[in-house]
This record gives C-alpha cells, sequence and structure tokens, in this order.
C-alpha cells in the first residue's frame, strides 16, 4: 500500500531512506532548513580558484561494507584516495597514525619492528593496569613523551576538556603502528567522489516520488498529515528543548587562499595547545587527480555548540548521557516517527555507517508493514 512519507533533512541518511521507499512506490516528501541538500558532506567548487571544497570540513569516504561501497558508487565515480596526515609538534612534522617512521624520527632512533615495540613498552606505565580515562589509556600503551606531544594539547582543543575527564574508549580508535604504513584508515574500500558529495546526493534524490524542499523547518502539526516520518534533526530540537540542550562540540572554520601549495598536504594536525587551532586541511588534494594553480585552506578551530551553531559532535560524556535517556525516553513513545542519523541518534557516525544505518531502517520499515506493526522510534540503540 502507498504510503506517504515526510522525512526531515536532506543528508545521506534522509538521502537514503528517501530513494529506497520512493522505488517501493511510496510518496516521499523531503524537506531540509538549510538552503542546499547534502548536509555537513555538501561540496561545491571555490569561485575563485575552483577547488572543489568540503565546505563543513573534510570528508573521506572508508568502509569495509561492500554493500555501502557498491551503494555508493553507484551514484558516482569514486577515485582512489588514501588520507596521509601530518602533525606539527615541537618544530617538527611527523606521521600520524603513529607508525614506526614517527617512533625512529621521534626517538631519534632506527629500531625494527621488534624494537619499536618493546620501546614503546617499556615507555608505557605498566602501573595503569585498567585504564578508565582517555589519558590513563594513553600513558599506560605510549608513555608520557609521546602522550603529551601528539594527543594531550590535540585533545584539549578538540574537545574542550582534559584528557582525564574523558573515557579511554577515545583513544582507543587511535592506532599505533609497527611499520611505515601512515595510510590513516584501515578499511578495505577507501575513495572521493570525482565530483565531490553533492552530485551524490542529487543522485539519490533523483527520483520521480521524491520532492524535496529546502530552507523549510519541520512542523510538528503537520505530522498528521503522513503515515510515517524520518527525522535526523537533532533529538533535542524534535522535543523544543523543552529539558535543556544536549551537549555538542561546533567547528569554525577560517578559510584562506594562497597561489601554488600551502603545506603541501591534505591535513597538518596542530598538536600543541598554544596554537588555537587543531589542524589546516589543503581542500585540493583531497582531489588529487585534479590540477590547480592556487590553492585553498582551512583553519578549524573546535568549541562548545551555542544554540545557533551547527551541531558537530555530540559529547556523551556523564552529563550528557542522563538528559539524553530522558530525551530517548520521550522519543520512544512517539508513535509514527523514526530517529535516524547523526544528530537523531545522538551519536559521532562515519558517512559509511550513515548509509548503512538508513538501509537498514529501511528494511524495518518494509518489515514492519509486511507484519502490519508498529515501525520503532529507533531502529540502532543509541543509549
Amino acid at each position: 500500500m502507498r504510503k506517504n512519507i515526510l522525512i526531515v533533512g536532506a543528508g545521506f541518511s534522509g538521502a537514503v531512506i528517501g530513494r529506497e521507499l520512493a522505488e517501493d512506490g511510496h510518496n516521499v516528501r523531503i524537506i531540509d532548513s538549510r538552503a542546499h541538500i547534502a548536509g555537513n558532506c555538501y561540496s561545491e567548487r571555490d569561485e575563485k580558484t575552483h577547488v572543489m571544497i568540503h565546505t563543513y570540513g573534510p570528508h573521506i569516504f572508508h568502509t569495509d561494507n561492500e554493500e555501502v561501497w557498491n551503494y555508493i558508487s553507484s551514484h558516482c565515480e569514486m577515485m582512489p584516495y588514501v588520507n596521509r596526515v601530518k602533525a606539527t609538534v615541537n618544530g617538527q612534522v611527523f606521521s600520524l597514525p603513529i607508525n614506526l617512521h614517527t617512533i625512529n624520527q621521534f626517538f631519534k632512533t632506527t629500531c625494527n619492528p621488534e624494537e619499536a615495540k618493546k620501546l614503546i613498552e617499556s615507555k608505557g606505565d605498566a602501573t595503569i593496569l585498567d585504564p578508565k580515562t582517555f589519558e590513563d589509556q594513553a600513558l599506560r600503551f605510549v608513555g608520557k613523551e609521546l602522550y603529551e606531544s601528539f594527543f594531550k594539547g590535540y585533545t584539549i582543543k578538540q574537545w574542550g576538556m582534559e584528557p582525564k575527564e574523558l573515557p579511554a574508549s577515545i583513544l582507543k580508535r587511535l592506532p599505533i603502528r609497527f611499520n611505515y604504513d601512515d595510510n590513516y584508515f584501515n578499511h578495505k574500500y577507501q575513495g572521493m567522489p570525482k565530483e565531490g558529495y553533492t552530485p551524490i546526493v542529487e543522485s539519490i534524490l533523483n527520483h520521480e516520488n521524491i520532492t524535496v524542499e529546502l530552507n523549510t523547518d519541520y512542523n510538528p502539526q503537520e505530522k498528521e498529515n503522513y503515515d510515517h516520518v524520518f527525522y535526523s534533526g537533532q533529538l533535542d530540537g524534535y522535543f523544543g528543548y523543552s529539558l535543556g540542550r544536549l551537549g555538542y562540540r561546533t567547528l569554525d572554520f577560517d578559510k584562506f587562499t594562497a597561489n601554488g601549495d600551502y603545506q603541501g598536504c591534505a591535513v597538518m594536525n596542530y598538536c600543541e595547545v598554544n596554537v588555537p587551532y587543531t589542524r589546516i586541511t589543503e581542500h585540493k588534494y583531497f582531489a588529487p587527480w585534479e590540477k590547480h594553480d592556487s590553492t585553498v585552506c582551512y583553519r578549524e578551530y573546535s568549541r562548545s555548540c551555542n544554540e545557533n551553531d551547527i551541531p558537530y559532535y555530540p559529547i556523551r560524556q556523564m552529563g550528557e548521557m542522563s538528559l539524553l535517556q530522558k530525551y530517548l525516553d520521550q522519543a520512544e513513545s512517539e508513535s509514527n516517527i523514526t530517529f535516524i542519523g547523526r544528530l537523531g541518534t545522538y551519536r559521532y557516525l562515519d558517512m559509511d555507517v550513515t548509509i548503512a544505518e538508513a538501509l537498514s531502517v529501511v528494511r524495518s520499515y518494509r518489515q514492519a508493514l509486511l507484519d502490519n506493526q508498529k515501525m520503532p522510534s529507533f531502529v540502532v540503540n543509541p543509549r
């Protein structure tokens, strides 16, 4: 039976769900409060330099999920791309993630892999048996010197709090390699869309059963006009922030141009706390198959998100989690609405996970229709 579907948000979550349901024959209306589609993945050509700009900061596609890789590849030409991150520390430039070259350069040694492992083990604090905090985790596994040089200052700038206030789980995602592999990611599939991300979302949304309306806010009173709503806006925003605002970090970008090359790489981290920005990104390096005489860079600053800012990173700390539970309880009592995506589930999601979860939401909705069952408020567990 043909359903009338409202989707709030024209990023990857909303677009993928919308396209799949449109192909099932449903009427799909997608609204977005911004003036463009593609959410934070939005990309566009810089008018002066013609460099492809990642407007809301760099997005690099990487995944082990073959279904997701095939899905996005069906809507664009993916080009090979390896993310090689550099870091400026103590007046030197190092490779990240920390690898054998970083270790040898930092400690002025010529270790082979086994020697490097023993060196790092000797630097770690073996008295920390059960690391609970980011700082404990770093001191236990990489030692004071590497921690204070590469992690401490950057973390304070990125999260606005001391590493001893953050959970150890954050650092578990940062690998150390005992070879010379400087590929930032480990995933099987890695690449960059040849024409940027906006045309991908345009392609996904290109279906006769989909209408898209930009500069349009969600009106809760409209919910009754639809069989189901998929909501990718802020979870607390859906309830009018009635219990208070969930915490986010936001980003400010200082955009500047230069002739030729500026820094010779796509991403340069600045790990010292006395440098106010976390990194500089040089966007033409995200499309190495293109040639440009000039260059466009962003200095990136992280700070606490205010009500008029774009929310980037959810702060899943103890103070936020108790408030989150209350909003989740409210959300689960709602009917005919499913909360989706990064903002709707208050979780940091990479693009591949966003697409995978959107496809999972569609499968759940199809099954709910077949079984004549209620579609849940969340398809994933956001708690």
